[in-house]
C-alpha cells in the first residue's frame, strides 16, 4: 500500500467536495474545504516527501466560465512537480498531450471511454493509441445499486450499465497502467470505507489500484490495508489535515509504512 495524494480543483481553487453532490448546473455542490493555497503549494509538498502518483482532478467542466482558471491551476501543479502527478477531468486524445507535456506522468479518464451507459470501444482504442498504456489511468469510480457496483460518469452524475468486478478490471488492464476507483457514495463524507468494494479490489492481482472514499481515521486506513491485502493504495481528501480534516499527514505516512 502507498499513499496517493490528491489536488482537486473546482472553479479555480483547491477544494474538497462531497463528490456525489457535483452537478453541471445549479448550486447543489457541497463543499467541505476551500484552500487558501494554490495547487503549487500541494505539489511542492508532495515532491518534498517524494510521494508520486497523486492525482490532480479538474472538477469544473469545459464550457463553464471557471474552467480556464481550473485548468491553469492544474497546469501549475503539473509544472511544479513534473513526473510526480497524474491529471484527470475532461481528458481526450486531443488534449492529453498538453497535460503530458506539462509534466503529468499519466492522464486519468472515465467519461471519455464510457458513452451512453456502455464501454465505448472506439474511444478506448483512440485514447490508448494517443498516450500509450504506460501513461493511462482508467477511473472506474462507482456507486452501489441493488447488489452490485456500477461505473458512474460525468462527474459521477450518471450511472452506466457496466458493473465493476474483477472481470472488468481484467479487461481494462490491457489498456492502462493503473486504476483509480472512488467509492462515490462515501466520497467526501468521512464516514468510513466501502468494505465490500475494498475487499473485492484486494482480490485482484493485476494493475495498481488506488482507492478513494470515506477514509477518516487511522483505523479506516488499517482496514483498507487489510481488506486490500496491502495491494490497494489510498487517497485521503477531506479527512486529511491538509484539507481541514483531523488525520495528520505525517501520521498517515507512518501508518501506511507500518
Amino acid at each position: 500500500m502507498q499513499f496517493r495524494p490528491c489536488i482537486d480543483i473546482h472553479e479555480g481553487k483547491v477544494k474538497q467536495i462531497v463528490g456525489g453532490s457535483l452537478r453541471d448546473t445549479g448550486d447543489a455542490t457541497k463543499i467541505n474545504f476551500v484552500s487558501g493555497q494554490d495547487s503549487a503549494f500541494y505539489a511542492k509538498l508532495y515532491a518534498q516527501y517524494g510521494i508520486r502518483g497523486g492525482h490532480v482532478i479538474l472538477l469544473t467542466p469545459p464550457g463553464n466560465p471557471a474552467y480556464e482558471a481550473t485548468r491553469e491551476q492544474a497546469m501549475l501543479a503539473l509544472r511544479t512537480y513534473p513526473g510526480g502527478l497524474q491529471v484527470g477531468g475532461g481528458i481526450t486524445p486531443e488534449n492529453a498531450g498538453e497535460y503530458l507535456d506539462a509534466g503529468a506522468s499519466h492522464v486519468v479518464v472515465t467519461s471519455y471511454v464510457f458513452r451512453n451507459g456502455r464501454i465505448d470501444y472506439d474511444h478506448l482504442e483512440n485514447m490508448f493509441r494517443a498516450v500509450g498504456r504506460e501513461h493511462l489511468v482508467i477511473d472506474l469510480s462507482c456507486r452501489k445499486k441493488q447488489d452490485a457496483y456500477y461505473i458512474v460518469t460525468d462527474r459521477w452524475q450518471n450511472y452506466t450499465e457496466e458493473k465493476l468486478d474483477r472481470k472488468m478490471l481484467a479487461f481494462f488492464e490491457k489498456y492502462c497502467d493503473e486504476f483509480l476507483i472512488h467509492a462515490v457514495d462515501v466520497e467526501g463524507k468521512a464516514s468510513g470505507i466501502e468494505t465490500e468494494l475494498a475487499g473485492m479490489l484486494g482480490q485482484y492481482e493485476g494493475n495498481v489500484i488506488t482507492y478513494a472514499g470515506g477514509i477518516h481515521s487511522m483505523d479506516d486506513l488499517r482496514l483498507l490495508k487489510l481488506l486490500g491485502r496491502n495491494r490497494v493504495n489510498a487517497t485521503i481528501g477531506s479527512a486529511l489535515d491538509l484539507f481541514g480534516g483531523s488525520m495528520a499527514f505525517e501520521e498517515v505516512l507512518r501508518t501506511i509504512a507500518e
